[in-house]
């Protein structure tokens, strides 16, 4: 039994500390992940928030067939569609394209080249918005949370060559784009 079932089993009996220490490994790549889907801070933390309450009262139903991140994941993504459907009807167009996520730190660069690459972050972030939803989120699953393509077929639920054809389509959608700003250069 590895350290991660162990918590599971601890915290099927009883003890909270097992699941604190869960939320503890998984929230920051969780929410990480959230705002990339709903491309919002504030909402982002909502979903975390929910999607652990949710994982901890329906913990006894994980088959432990998949990594528990996967099943939180799916979770979480479930919950950040439903809030997407939501508010899809009240979103302006400004808020959509707004850069709400944490971006990774360049150690080591001049201020130059970690202007350019958060420049380009941002762009990417602009271009996801503008994707659909199943290129979206096939992106944020392997680009960002590197999931292997076996784990991204168990969180959306579809085949292994579904999901190697839904990359390469979205990442097609991507470089397009991204070609649409004129700001964008590849080069960097």
């Amino acid at each position: 039994m590895n350290d991660e079932d162990e918590l599971i089993q601890r915290a099927l009996e009883g003890q909270s500390s097992a699941f604190e220490t869960l939320v503890l490994r998984y929230q920051d790549r969780l929410y990480t992940a959230m705002i990339s889907v709903v491309g919002n801070a504030d909402e982002a933390e909502d979903v975390v928030q929910e999607s652990f309450i949710q994982a901890y009262l329906k913990l006894d139903t994980f088959q432990r067939n998949s990594r528990f991140f996967t099943w939180l994941y799916r979770i979480a993504f479930n919950f950040a569609l439903a809030r997407r459907r939501r508010r899809k009807n009240h979103q302006s167009l400004d808020e959509s394209r707004e850069n709400t996520g944490a971006e990774p730190e360049f150690d080591g660069d001049g201020p130059d080249l970690r202007m350019t690459r958060s420049e380009d972050i941002q762009l990417v972030h602009r271009a996801l918005a503008l994707l659909s939803e199943d290129h979206k989120s096939i992106l944020v699953l392997r680009e960002m949370e590197d999931l292997a393509y076996e784990d991204i077929a168990d969180v959306l639920k579809i085949s292994i060559g579904t999901v190697r054809s839904r990359l390469n389509r979205a990442r097609a959608a991507l470089k397009q784009q991204l070609e649409k700003f004129p700001e964008w250069n590849p080069e960097t």
